[in-house]
């Protein structure tokens, strides 16, 4: 057996599409891991090949094909692994076409649509998930009253709402009923929660690109493997 065949525990995680590598450290440290049987909390542990590693009960392998998918999420699906409401999951969506165990790389709210990137590769989702890769994701908001005229230029300054602080990058209309977004790091719900500090009500709301990947002719509800390329321009285009 050659030194390479052997793993950190958490980088083993990470190639299981468990998590990124940080994550896993939280995982080993909560004792949810067992090498053999035996609960591991330690973070300078190895694993060898033939060893047996499970996580709360359920055993794992290390993927043999990293997979990168975009998804044109339909409004209504939330982004979760499962639902303690039977609520659509958007995972769902890939379950017959990937064996793989596939997690989505950030959220979208269930009632917002648009492009979300599912993955087995747990480093790559950290990269891209953190706030300081300051990766664009732009959208599309098309509302049910007239834009007020001071939104877009007090959101693109910075506002403070409810003790949160809201800034985008880029504001831009489009007609009195629609606005293109432009955010760097995505609070939650923040752009319902600045167009609510306003009194608009949101009609709709898309993602339309997240860094250089854009829909391309994407249907809602189709999906499509992102290619070598894209992935590698996206892990360029961040920051971290």
């Amino acid at each position: 057996m050659q030194d390479k065949d052997v793993l950190r525990l958490q980088v083993f995680l990470a190639k299981c599409g468990v998590a990124s590598r940080r994550a896993s450290e939280k995982i080993i440290a909560d004792g949810r891991v067992q090498v053999n049987g035996c609960i591991v909390t330690e973070m300078g542990a190895k694993v060898s090949p033939g060893d047996k590693v499970s996580v709360d009960g359920v055993s794992l392998r290390p993927e043999g094909c990293l997979r990168y998918i975009l998804l044109n999420k339909p409004s209504g699906y939330v982004c979760s692994l499962s639902d303690e409401k039977d609520r659509p999951v958007a995972a769902d969506l890939l379950k017959e076409h990937y064996k793989e165990r596939l997690y989505n790389v950030g959220r979208l709210d269930m009632f917002s649509s648009g492009l979300i990137i599912f993955t087995n590769d747990g480093d790559f989702a950290a990269r891209l998930s953190h706030p300081s890769a300051e990766l664009e994701k732009e959208y599309i908001v098309q509302t049910s009253v007239p834009l007020p005229r001071t939104l877009a230029a007090e959101f693109q300054h910075g506002m403070r709402i409810d003790d949160v602080f809201y800034r985008c990058l880029q504001a831009h209309e489009l007609n009195s009923h629609k606005i293109s977004i432009t955010l760097i790091e995505g609070k939650n719900r923040e752009i319902r929660n600045v167009f609510s500090h306003y009194g608009v009500g949101i009609k709709s709301l898309t993602r339309i690109r997240i860094g250089a990947v854009t829909m391309a002719g994407l249907a809602s509800g189709q999906f499509r493997e992102l290619s070598g390329q894209e992935v590698t321009a996206l892990l360029n285009l961040c920051k971290n």
